[in-house]
């Protein structure tokens, strides 16, 4: 709980809030500003002593499901969205410079925000680093198109912290990026950016949907489609459209069917971004760890209508629909890898591997083909909310990297078990060995062993974990 105090970093002339626990935060700073449909410019430094104790506006959207969960404030949202937020355990000390933790939001590249509780970053910084998280462009105003702008944001963000992060204590020289879902992806995305390389050295992609990430032509017959329910001819035209008006087309163009959800997404070959992000991305340097959950689609599958009353057929005709030929041995594989589970379960199963984990596995196999240093992880805790029914769903894992299990929304998600404190000790401190070493605690992985730490209430390092079902995938 903040004292009210402020304090201020003489060699950076900006004020921020000191907590009861000598830890301290500085909200809402600007990195950037940017004109609508163009890159950002830098932010290089400001008059006065800057007022970081407040969080800055964030991109302009219409709030779902985990949003709302997440505590989401609609009513801080604003086109003039480029703040950033850093988190230390303390005033800087002589002759220290900590790692960096970069933290880079998910929600589909259509929501989201660095405000969120959830990603409060004091309690993860308190285990030795400087956290940083930041906003960028999101939706139409970021993803329109080839022009890849919230993707420029980020690298924008990045390069602020090249500049500043030594007066908070932070080394420019260690920077981790990590992120969650569409801001695992964007990690990915940043590891295939030119202008990105140099300014982070290691990247831990949680959850990331790589399947959104797009190609320059479909970026292109995307936009030409939202043109269309815009009514316009270029994108030039909607320079002057209300930001109300760019939602509703976002909107209409969001419940048509796309099974992948690459409306706005980064795109290889478009702005900053090489053409081919995967390969590019496979080939980077960087030491990389990449981790999913074990029942990501389950918070969807649980509200969708349309699965309420699947039964055996429909979990057939499912097989039928993403196995073909082999559409018999996966029903049965999944029915024997997943016991007592309901046909609605099975098939979230099925979309939990072809959106996340399948798409994950393959990625980490490309790098390892390419003697890229890279680690696996799979997040397996259920929750005991709504009787289990989420299982370990997608962003579960969030209030646990973070260390922040009692944050607004969380504590309901996540109930009051004991075992989940060990969980999260266990997660933040693998996260910061990670950004101080470059390396977890256990073994790289490899196509031979796919080792593979599963985190849970006992949390232990596997081989090759449902090798059936990901061999269902070669």
């Amino acid at each position: 709980m903040a004292d009210n105090s402020i304090i201020a970093f003489p060699r950076r002339n900006i004020s921020g809030i000191q907590n009861e626990n000598g830890s301290l935060e500085f909200l809402g700073i600007r990195y950037a500003t940017a004109d609508r449909f163009c890159p950002p410019i830098d932010v290089v430094s400001w008059d006065g002593t800057y007022d970081a104790t407040q969080y800055g506006s964030v991109c302009p959207q219409r709030a779902g499901m985990l949003e709302s969960i997440q505590g989401f404030d609609p009513a801080t949202t604003d086109e003039d969205c480029l703040f950033l937020n850093v988190f230390t355990s303390g005033p800087p000390e002589a002759n220290t410079s900590k790692p960096v933790l970069v933290w880079i939001h998910g929600g589909a590249y259509t929501n989201g925000s660095s405000s969120t509780p959830w990603y409060h970053g004091g309690n993860l910084a308190a285990q030795g680093s400087v956290v940083v998280s930041i906003n960028y462009r999101l939706g139409a105003l970021g993803f329109l198109g080839d022009g890849n702008y919230g993707i420029l944001d980020m690298v924008s963000a990045l390069r602020w912290v090249n500049k500043n992060i030594a007066a908070f204590g932070g080394n420019p020289n260690n920077v981790t990026i990590f992120g969650e879902s569409a801001g695992g992806s964007a990690l990915i995305a940043l590891m295939a950016c030119p202008e990105a390389q140099g300014l982070f050295q290691r990247v831990w992609a949680m959850s990331p949907s790589i399947g959104q990430l797009r190609e320059r032509d479909r970026s292109l017959e995307l936009a030409k489609e939202f043109l269309e329910i815009a009514g316009v001819e270029s994108i030039d035209e909607l320079r002057s459209t209300s930001v109300e008006k760019i939602l509703d087309f976002q909107t209409t163009q969001y419940l048509s069917a796309n099974k992948t959800f690459d409306f706005f997404a980064p795109t290889g070959g478009g702005v900053g971004i090489e053409s081919d992000i995967l390969n590019t991305a496979s080939q980077s340097a960087v030491q990389f760890v990449v981790g999913t959950n074990k029942d990501e689609n389950k918070i969807w599958a649980a509200f969708d209508p349309a699965l309420a009353d699947a039964d055996a057929d429909m979990w057939n005709e499912f097989c039928i629909e993403n196995f073909g030929d082999s559409a018999t041995n996966a029903r049965q594989t999944y029915e024997k890898m997943r016991p007592n589970e309901s046909p609605r379960n099975l098939m979230s199963a099925i979309s939990t591997d072809t959106g996340f984990r399948q798409r994950a596995i393959s990625f980490a196999e490309a790098r390892v083909a390419n003697n890229q240093p890279t680690w696996m992880y799979w997040f397996t805790w259920p929750t005991p909310f709504m009787d289990g029914a989420l299982g370990c769903c997608h962003a579960l894992d969030i209030p646990f990297a973070f260390g922040n299990i009692n944050a607004p929304g969380a504590d309901m998600l996540l109930g009051d078990g004991s075992e989940r404190q060990p969980i999260a000790d266990r997660f933040t401190a693998e996260i910061t060995q990670f950004a101080h070493h470059g390396h977890p605690s256990w073994s790289q992985y490899d196509t031979d062993t796919r080792a593979t730490l599963r985190i849970d209430e006992k949390t232990e390092l596997i081989l090759d974990p449902e090798q059936e079902i990901r061999a269902l995938f070669s």
